[in-house]
């Protein structure tokens, strides 16, 4: 049975800090737990409703079997730890995956980089974009939304769990390094040139920026050109995270 001391332990994970602290995370979600244990990930704990455990005895008994602590629970308390409105009524505590990767280690031909993109469904979108056309290694600057936020596992669809995250503290520095080493450093924004008619190169960085604020003086001052998607209609911009599936469909063309 689950003390109110855990719970309170598991609702604390809801926040950065103490995530960070902890080196522990949450996933919502039966087909996210999957995706975390195949990819072997360390679970803690998995947390039920009551009537998720009456309505999905096939998925309830296996997975019991399979985590060292399965706990059900009431709504009241699931509510506690849940983040999303209409939750499916299963979460999973995890250990975080640390990777002992670093700029100096990445060897990919194409690389993305986020900056600065703050909105976590933005992030998990982006991330699951790359890892759908085969980019493995992806670098963070450090004022981008959580990985671990809960939202941001939910718009990876999993894919947080494929790849290299680099959380970079000096992405400038990370980025004009790996320029030294022969990338092209390409920048997604809106006054770039059209990303149709880039040629592509041997290696090659694709950075995707703030919204809001677009890309930094210091981004800009390293990168080597500016790329965009032609705007054909009456909207005012295009969304970061459809952007990068356009551009990146686009890189990875022989």
């Amino acid at each position: 049975m689950i003390t109110k001391a855990e719970l309170k332990y598991y609702s604390h994970l809801l926040k950065k800090n103490f995530r960070d602290e902890q080196n522990k995370f949450l996933i919502e979600g039966e087909k996210l737990i999957y995706e975390a244990l195949n990819s072997k990930l360390e679970c803690e704990a998995v947390i039920c409703k009551k009537d998720f455990t009456q309505g999905d005895k096939e998925t309830v008994e296996p997975l019991s079997k399979q985590v060292r602590k399965f706990e059900i629970v009431s709504e009241k308390e699931f509510q506690k730890i849940q983040d999303t409105v209409n939750s499916q009524g299963i979460i999973g505590v995890f250990s975080k995956k640390l990777t002992k990767a670093t700029p100096v280690s990445i060897k990919g031909s194409l690389i993305a980089a986020l900056d600065g993109i703050n909105d976590p469904g933005n992030v998990g979108t982006i991330i699951r974009n790359a890892d759908w056309f085969g980019v493995k290694e992806i670098l963070l600057s450090t004022n981008c939304a959580d990985i671990y936020n809960p939202k941001t596992i939910r718009a990876s669809a999993g894919s947080i769990f494929h790849l290299t995250l680099i959380i970079d503290d000096n992405l400038i520095h990370s980025l004009n390094f790996l320029k030294q080493k022969g990338y092209r450093i390409l920048c997604a924004d809106i006054t770039g040139n059209n990303i149709y008619q880039y040629k592509k190169s041997e290696k090659e960085i694709i950075v995707f920026s703030n919204e809001a604020n677009g890309p930094t003086d210091g981004l800009l001052n390293i990168t080597d050109e500016k790329l965009s998607v032609p705007k054909k209609g009456k909207a005012e911009s295009l969304n970061v995270a459809s952007a990068s599936a356009v551009i990146l469909s686009e890189l990875i063309k022989n």
